[in-house]
């Protein structure tokens, strides 16, 4: 990944080597993650668990914590147990996801989904496990942050996962099968069903960080764009990329039936819509880019809206 260059509007540019960035946060939250799971009892159940949210992966939602923690001027290290939260409400999501009841798939990450290996009831299990524990790793493992701030990381991470989020997102995705659906339900499923967590990650990040309510605003801006470019992206990517590039089966919603950014727009459009969100998200940021050790104090998550648009799988 080439260095992402960014500048103060001063007499001075800075380059940000985001591949640098992002190598060294998906280590540190790979090593996190590894360390979050303890003894479980009985093993099957810590082996399904340790199967899905050990798959590897881009890691952009805890990261996406770590970095607004670092813009509203927090300590990484205290956020990290949320950021390993909400991987694990992550990984369940997609657990449940693959699911034959949902969007019965048999790969990811590149290889068996969950249930193809330890069966439909235990990944049922490992699913719930995982968003359990996702609110002991904030509530019980969170040394060091005000307990009013982990009161409203608690809020928003029930928000993302429950009905008003992920799961009201899927019943409205599985309805829409099949049907014709405007550009207006697509969003809605979009923000509910993708964006409800990516805005629960930057939103937790700053909390903990303890920002104030003129940054929370402009992430929740950020993390609108982002999340419906995202998606657009998703969407074009399974017309376009293969499985193996993907790890996931392509063309899952064509062969669903399902509504999509390129259906509805074609895919120049689609690409065009998400530039056009992600511009709109770093501009939010644009009063908080105060000039920081080695550049800017948003570098990261300029940064990382643009390589959501700029990913190939």
């Amino acid at each position: 990944m080439a260095a992402v260059a960014t500048t103060t509007g001063r007499d001075r540019d800075f380059a940000f080597d985001f591949g640098a960035y992002l190598d060294a946060a998906r280590q540190r939250v790979e090593a996190a993650l590894d360390a979050a799971l303890g003894p479980e009892r009985p093993e099957s159940l810590r082996e399904a668990m340790r199967y899905s949210l050990l798959a590897g992966g881009k890691r952009l939602r805890p990261i996406l914590c770590l970095a607004a923690c670092e813009l509203a001027g927090g300590e990484v290290e205290l956020a990290m147990p949320t950021a390993v939260a909400l991987e694990m409400i992550h990984t369940m999501s997609l657990i449940h996801d693959d699911l034959p009841a949902m969007d019965n798939d048999d790969l990811r990450r590149g290889r068996p989904t969950n249930h193809k290996v330890y069966g439909e009831a235990n990944a049922i299990l490992a699913g719930d496990a995982l968003l359990t524990r996702a609110f002991e790793m904030v509530s019980l493992r969170s040394p060091g942050v005000p307990a009013e701030r982990l009161l409203a990381v608690v809020g928003e991470l029930s928000l993302a996962s429950g009905a008003p989020g992920l799961v009201g997102g899927q019943v409205v995705d599985l309805e829409c099968e099949g049907e014709d659906v405007d550009l207006d339900t697509l969003e809605y499923i979009h923000l509910h069903k993708t964006g409800a967590l990516l805005r629960a990650c930057v939103l937790s990040g700053a909390l903990i960080a303890g920002a104030p309510e003129a940054l929370l605003e402009a992430l929740r801006i950020y993390a609108r764009g982002i999340g419906l470019a995202f998606q657009i992206i998703d969407d074009i990517l399974d017309v376009t990329a293969s499985s193996e590039v993907l790890g996931k089966t392509a063309g899952k919603d064509l062969t669903a039936d399902k509504t999509t950014y390129p259906k509805l727009l074609g895919l120049e459009e689609s690409r065009q819509r998400a530039d056009a969100l992600v511009t709109e998200a770093k501009a939010a940021l644009a009063p908080f880019g105060e000039e920081g050790q080695g550049g800017l104090k948003a570098a990261p998550l300029l940064a990382l809206a643009d390589y959501i648009t700029s990913r190939d799988r």
